[in-house]
């Protein structure tokens, strides 16, 4: 009998690169779907479009984090032996405007996760991805999977509440349960709202003569930036390990904005100083200070390390943006 998956974000950056290595992997995979009007999932679409997929190891479920009767009806009839467990308010900026809806989906979502699992038989692995905002304003650098969490934003502390939970079942109820503790991490499938993915369509559009001036709040802000796939292996390395800990996902390298800038219009022969203003709605009021990821937990007993350097993944990310201006 094949592994069975379920992954709440599936439609999510992340949920979209772990839902292709679990199929590829030849697990069956059951996705949570909020249900609203737009019925759009392009980060989906190859799956779905592909009746040897979808509705035969691929298949998708309406349900919402705040749902309980629907998501234990729905680990009941998939009795999934892993539970992936992504979704939630993930902007940051965004948090400051919908504290409570983040708390909601973010922080409680997880605990009535939680509290289904801990009812079934047999106990499914649990993987939480949290993040490097619980650290807020870290009394070290590198953090570890031992640093004091001091988040500053609403969805870290949202996150850091769903994170404890998180190690509180694993200890009390025996449930296999992992926190992924992600620092940044980008892809060409990332949302539009976020400032990487807004830099490198803006250079595309600015090429393609569509655009002209992009708007954007400080570009010393800096960040442990890598690439979505490789946190994604890394999600499901930890399910795959002995027993269940928390693990650290980051590359341990520091960069700026700027350097966003640099990379993303020099690959298109720009000088992003001619295209960039300063606009004060864009910048953090509140911005974390040297988060930075040490991931030697997950080398040692994973064998995780990044396999895309920044610059690539940068690229490959305006290359992206300007095939779907181009189209």
């Amino acid at each position: 009998m094949p592994q069975t998956a379920l992954i709440t974000g599936i439609t999510g950056q992340d949920g979209s690169y772990l839902a292709e290595l679990l199929l590829a992997e030849g697990y069956v995979v059951h996705g949570l779907v909020r249900r609203n009007s737009n019925i759009v999932r392009s980060r989906l679409d190859h799956l779905t479009s592909d009746e040897r997929i979808y509705n035969e190891s691929l298949f998708l479920h309406y349900g919402d984090l705040d749902d309980t009767t629907t998501i234990r009806r729905l680990i009941m009839k998939a009795k999934p032996d892993e539970v992936y467990h992504l979704a939630g308010q993930s902007h940051v900026g965004a948090s400051f405007e919908i504290p409570e809806t983040t708390c909601e989906f973010t922080a409680m979502g997880t605990l009535r996760l939680l509290e289904i699992l801990r009812d079934c038989d047999p106990l499914p692995k649990f993987a939480h991805a949290s993040s490097s905002e619980i650290f807020g304003t870290p009394t070290s650098q590198p953090q570890n999977e031992d640093t004091p969490m001091r988040p500053m934003t609403p969805y870290g502390v949202a996150k850091a509440f769903a994170t404890q939970m998180v190690r509180v079942y694993r200890e009390k109820f025996d449930l296999f349960a992992c926190n992924l503790i992600c620092y940044n991490h980008e892809s060409p499938r990332r949302g539009e709202s976020f400032v990487t993915r807004k830099i490198t369509r803006s250079a595309a559009r600015i090429r393609a003569g569509k655009q002209h001036d992009l708007m954007l709040g400080n570009l010393d802000s800096q960040r442990d930036w890598g690439y979505a796939p490789d946190y994604v292996r890394g999600f499901r390395a930890a399910l795959s390990h002995k027993e269940p800990k928390d693990f650290v996902l980051a590359t341990g390298i520091l960069h700026r904005v700027s350097d966003w800038l640099e990379i993303s219009f020099g690959h298109l022969g720009l000088d992003w100083r001619e295209h960039v203003k300063f606009d004060p709605r864009f910048a953090r009021s509140v911005d974390p200070v040297s988060l930075v990821g040490d991931a030697t937990t997950a080398q040692r007993d994973l064998g995780w390390k990044p396999q895309i350097g920044f610059e690539e993944m940068v690229k490959q990310m305006v290359e992206a943006d300007c095939q779907r201006e181009d189209n």
